[in-house]
Formats: C-alpha cells, sequence, structure tokens
C-alpha cells in the first residue's frame, strides 16, 4: 500500500487534509431497473478509490491519477461545463459542478487519485471515483450532506456532467452500503434496507469473473435501452416501467411496438426477481438466490439483449461446474459476471471458466471472491 499523504505531496507540493475513500459495486440482482424506478440489490466491494485530497481558495482544481499517466490536469471552476473534460477527470470535475449547480459553497481542491476498482469491467470504478470525490468535498467543506445526498449529485455528474444516462444505482451502492449487508434499493423513492448478506455464515463465496471485455456505457447503446424503456412505459401511460404490475404484464405487451416487448419483460421480470433474492436473504436461505441469478443472466441475454459471449460462456461454464446460479452484471455490453459458489469450490469453478475461455481463444478472465464492504468514507 502506498504512502497516499506522500505521493500527494510529491505531486502537489503541499500535505494533504485527508483521505476518503469509495468501493465498486457488483449488483447481485436488479439491472437496467433503476432508471425504470425500480428495484436494486447490491453490495459495495472491498476494492476501492481513494481520493487524497486538500482545499483550494482560488477557484481552481488540480487533479491527479496514479492511473492517469503522470500529468497533472488543472482547471478552473468557472470554467466548467458539460463537455468541456473528456478524460477520467471528468468524473471529478463533474461532481464539483454538480455541487454548484446546487448552490453548494465549493471552492478549489487539489486531488491525488489512486485505485484498484477495475476499470471498465461493469464494477462502477466511475461511481467510486465520483463519490469518493463527493466526500472529500462534504467533509472539506463542511457541506453536512448524508451519504444518500452526495450520491444523487455524484450521479448528476455522471448524467450530465459526463453524458452517461445511468441510474441511481451505482452512486448509492458506493455511497451507503455497509459491511456484510446487500443494499436492497427503491430507485425511486432511494428508500434504503440493509440486508444480511452473510456468505461465510452459509458456506458460500459471491465469485466475480472480469471477462476482461471493456464497455463504454457512453457509447449510445445504453441510451438507446432507456429511452426505449421510457418510450413503452409513455405508450402505456404509465410514469415508469416499475408502475406495470406483473399480472398485466401479458396484455401491456400485446400493446407494444415488437422492439419495446422484450425490453418490458425483462424489467418487470427483473424487478420480481429482486423481491425474490431480498426474501431468500431474509430467510436466511442464501443458497437459494443461485437460481435467481441464473435467470437474470437468461432475461438480460434474451430479452435485454447487453451481454456477449465471453459473458455468456462465463455463466454457463461456472454453472456447468458447479456455481448454484451466475449471471452478467453490470450495464452490459461485456464486463464482469457473478457466481455464487460453496466455498470449497471457488478454484474449480475459477479453473473450469479459464479453461473454458482458453478453449474459446478468449482472453484469460481474472477472477476474485468478494464479501459485501462498506460504502464512502474518510480512511485517512
Amino acid at each position: 500500500m502506498i504512502d497516499e499523504a506522500t505521493e500527494f505531496e510529491a505531486v502537489h507540493g503541499v500535505r494533504p487534509s485527508g483521505v476518503w475513500a469509495a468501493p465498486g459495486r457488483v449488483n447481485l440482482i436488479g439491472e437496467h431497473t433503476d432508471y425504470n424506478h425500480g428495484f436494486v440489490l447490491p453490495i459495495a466491494l472491498p476494492h476501492t478509490t481513494r481520493v487524497t485530497a486538500r482545499r483550494r481558495e482560488d477557484g481552481r482544481l488540480r487533479l491527479f491519477s496514479a492511473q492517469g499517466g503522470g500529468t497533472i490536469t488543472e482547471l478552473a471552476l468557472d470554467g466548467l461545463e458539460p463537455g468541456v473534460v473528456t478524460s477520467w477527470a471528468g468524473y471529478p470535475a463533474g461532481v464539483f459542478w454538480a455541487l454548484a449547480e446546487a448552490g453548494h459553497a465549493v471552492g478549489g481542491a487539489d486531488l491525488y487519485v489512486d485505485s484498484d476498482v477495475p476499470s471498465g469491467a461493469g464494477l462502477s470504478s466511475s461511481a467510486a471515483l465520483e463519490c469518493a470525490t463527493a466526500a472529500a468535498l462534504n467533509d472539506l467543506y463542511d457541506l453536512g450532506l448524508s451519504a444518500p445526498e452526495l450520491a444523487v449529485l455524484a450521479q448528476r455528474a455522471e448524467n450530465a456532467f459526463v453524458g452517461v444516462p445511468c441510474g441511481v444505482m451505482d452512486q448509492m451502492a458506493s455511497s451507503c452500503c455497509t459491511d456484510g449487508t446487500a443494499l436492497f434499493l427503491d430507485a425511486r423513492t432511494l428508500e434504503q434496507r440493509h440486508v444480511p448478506f452473510d456468505l461465510a455464515a452459509a458456506g458460500l463465496r459471491l465469485l466475480v469473473i472480469d471477462t476482461r471485455v471493456k464497455h463504454d456505457l457512453g457509447d449510445g447503446a445504453y441510451a438507446a435501452l432507456r429511452a426505449g424503456c421510457e418510450r413503452a412505459a409513455e405508450l402505456l401511460g404509465l410514469p415508469a416501467l416499475r408502475d406495470l404490475a406483473a399480472a398485466d404484464l401479458g396484455p401491456a405487451l400485446d400493446r407494444l411496438p415488437g422492439e419495446l416487448r422484450p425490453l418490458v419483460r425483462h424489467v418487470v421480470t427483473e424487478n420480481g426477481r429482486v423481491l425474490e433474492a431480498v426474501d431468500h436473504l431474509v430467510r436466511g436461505d442464501l443458497a437459494a438466490l443461485g437460481p435467481v441469478l441464473t435467470a437474470g443472466h437468461a432475461s438480460l441475454r434474451d430479452d435485454f439483449r447487453v451481454s456477449c459471449a465471453e459473458t455468456d460462456l462465463a455463466v454457463e461454464a461456472a454453472v456447468a461446474a458447479g456455481a448454484l446460479g451466475a449471471r452478467m452484471t453490470g450495464g452490459g455490453f461485456g464486463g464482469s459476471v457473478i457466481a455464487l459458489v460453496g466455498a470449497e469450490q471457488v478454484a474449480e469453478v475459477s479453473a473450469a471458466v479459464t479453461a473454458a475461455f482458453r478453449a474459446a481463444g478468449f482472453a484469460a478472465p481474472v477472477a476474485f471472491t468478494a464479501v459485501p464492504s462498506a460504502g464512502a468514507r474518510k480512511v485517512g
């Protein structure tokens, strides 16, 4: 572990005020439901983005990332507007912009960023950067904002400043998750429930498989899916697809154009899977989560069509090797797969997926086990 304060001083020439961390996340179930005002069930990863920071009084930002190629990005706060910053620095700069737009008195800052959240793996590295920055500014400028308020502002930064029309799940998970629990979130009301998720006590592990297929939610495909869902809700006369009851799904599909039907079917059934998963966790039957995961992947693959050959193969190989269930996690178009496995099967399932990738001519995946971890906080 590097001494972030020392690295900060080497870059910025002064000592920092502190270090703040925010985690990446995996979503157990509830994909593409948040922007449809539905339900999600993520956990925070132990992997974090750490922002070492000090406030400035001159209205300028000085941003450096240990993963950013060794360059410093300098910006003036009064020149920040959507589209101006196109590099990684757009995420922390967007948080400054969103706070200022919301009327919070935030001046400049020096930031040193370091992260072990895999980038482009569907594990919310961008949300981790946004939420760590938001937590740092909240303390540096005594804003007094709650974790959910910071999450909403971080989402605003990604939507309006960076230009990715994501829902609020990633930022809420990164800001609000707690150790040992999954976050059951109503994306409409932001009501939260921390549901116990003790994998070790159940003799289970959550295996995360990074397929190494990089995804980019800003390339237009994600926005097109969201627009399709919103168009379907409009045609059905609903505020959002969350308002379509499962019992009314069949008749509703008959009223829609063919291209919108699978999107609606996924969202409605996925909301149902979240509620089913929460019920299993509340009852302590964590093994029953497995088939829910696999059913969720089939829906993402067949109805939403956001899977790819690598994620499909990872799911198939994991289940064939004995995983209780597996699915793609995140927005899709690559990224990672999660598999629920027995504690004694981690090595076997990991090896089976790696062998399947080798046989298919794919780049070797990277696998690790994840435990439910804490959200954004000051760590130094």
